[in-house]
């Protein structure tokens, strides 16, 4: 059975963890540098920008461990999703040679906020406008 990566990118409040959800069906399947951020006691989600670089490591380790498993069974993680901003490009190279050094093919997909989605993490619109500004597309 073929082992599918997805890169789920967009900005802030773009859909991009719920669209990963509905890709993979599980959010348990859907890795995020958010996750790290949520307090594992309350489910609180406290961001914290100097803890960015673990959030980024925290989602490719949780990533690798995925790919590591199926390595055992076959049938463990032949779909995970990956559901970040990725605004550059060079920010998904990790994934790239995670997926090639495991097997995976990597489908990228951008998602834009044309639904009237909501900002979950309440990041402010100039920081949202800066995203798109640096927003690189590969076509």
């Amino acid at each position: 059975m073929e082992k599918v990566l997805y890169i789920v990118r967009g900005i802030s409040g773009s859909g991009k963890s719920t669209l990963a959800k509905k890709i993979v069906g599980h959010d348990f399947l859907v890795c995020e540098a958010d996750k790290y951020f949520i307090d594992k006691e309350t489910g609180e989600y406290k961001f914290d920008f100097s803890k960015i670089k673990d959030a980024h490591k925290f989602c490719q380790d949780t990533v690798e461990k995925y790919m590591k498993d199926s390595l055992v069974n076959d049938q463990f993680y032949i779909e995970i999703a990956v559901a970040n901003t990725f605004t550059q490009e060079w920010e998904m190279k990790p994934y790239f040679t995670l997926a090639k050094e495991y097997g995976y093919t990597v489908f990228t997909i951008v998602v834009e906020n044309r639904h009237g989605g909501v900002n979950q993490h309440g990041v402010p619109e100039e920081k949202l406008e800066q995203m798109r500004n640096r927003f690189e597309l590969k076509l």
